[in-house]
């Protein structure tokens, strides 16, 4: 179950006229967005409701150009303003999260680009600490974010935030998209090497429109590389049908994602004055949401070390974070 804040169901019409007119000059009006991967989340809220979300295609450039980004943040601006009858120029204050938010390429694009279209101040955090906000807002605790990419944050009880990973696709990502379907293809080949049985092969040929494993080949190892995250869904299927080498990969990436939360476990719990708290820990992104193996096999292996960790049901909606932040930042 996702855990979304309070929304009111207006439509892209549905403010009522007197707050277009009139009120718009006595509120406050906060963007929020939530830079993934693959995918972009916008709210638009004033100091107590939501008042439009929207999704684009990413605006992080180190997965798209600048075009596309750029007409993906127009697009959902102007629906903004559509929706609700705010100017961008009226808002106080923006926060972004995004992975990768220290790359300059990433930073300097999101603050031109929005400083040019949107009024007010800018906040830019990582994807994790929105999210480390939406589940435990200005308190203590560990958020695990794994979608496309993977991270790990947590903040102590005097307020100091500390991760883990995070550092991309080449240097870490554990139990993200990525890894789990590069790992699922380089499962699939060593099981080819081994003589061992698994659906993954046949499956990865199926869904990449390949017929042989000599074009596999030319295609997994082309450049630039393919989104190997699109096989997360193989992986997760095949293991759902018993596979055990698709299982094993996914088994795999829970435990490693796991060994960074207990890292951040043991920082937080360190800076405790209390030795018996530890701190709970939330989730958040498509594979903690859906691919319930990595999930399990990450709860089960934090709790080899921490048994009384308290884990928080489905997952935090991120965006939320965003705007929490964008509503109490001085």
């Amino acid at each position: 179950m996702k855990h979304s804040p309070e929304r009111t169901g207006l439509s892209p019409r549905g403010l009522d006229q007197a707050v277009v007119s009139g009120v718009h000059e006595r509120m406050s009006f906060y963007l929020a967005l939530d830079a993934g991967g693959t995918k972009t989340d916008y709210v638009l809220a004033d100091d107590k409701r939501e008042l439009a979300r929207v999704r684009t295609g990413t605006i992080k450039r180190m997965r798209t150009d600048a075009e596309s980004a750029t007409h993906n943040l127009d697009a959902a601006l102007a629906q903004l303003s559509a929706a609700t009858g705010v100017s961008m120029r009226s808002i106080k204050r923006t926060c972004v999260g995004a992975a990768g938010e220290s790359v300059p390429m990433v930073a300097d694009w999101l603050r031109k680009t929005i400083g040019e279209r949107v009024g007010g101040k800018l906040l830019l955090l990582g994807d994790v600490e929105i999210a480390l906000d939406a589940a435990f807002p200005g308190q203590p605790g560990v958020l695990v974010l794994a979608g496309t990419g993977s991270n790990v944050a947590g903040r102590t009880p005097a307020g100091v935030l500390t991760s883990a990973g995070g550092w991309g696709p080449a240097l870490s990502d554990q139990g993200s998209g990525y890894r789990i379907g590069f790992e699922g293809l380089r499962a699939a080949f060593l099981a080819h090497d081994e003589g061992r049985a698994t659906l993954l092969m046949a499956a990865i040929l199926d869904l990449w429109e390949l017929r042989s494993i000599d074009e596999l080949v030319a295609y997994g190892n082309r450049q630039p590389a393919p989104d190997f995250s699109k096989l997360t869904s193989v992986v997760l299927a095949c293991a759902r049908q018993g596979d055990a080498v698709a299982g094993q990969v996914l088994d795999r990436q829970g435990r490693e994602l796991a060994y960074l939360v207990r890292l951040i476990i043991r920082r937080l719990k360190l800076a405790s004055d209390d030795p018996g708290w530890a701190p709970p820990v939330a989730f958040a992104g498509s594979i903690m949401e859906m691919v319930e193996p990595v999930r399990q096999s990450l709860i089960a292996a934090v709790r080899e070390e921490f048994p009384d960790v308290r884990t928080l049901d489905g997952v935090v909606d991120p965006i939320a974070g965003a705007v929490w932040r964008a509503r109490t930042a001085r």
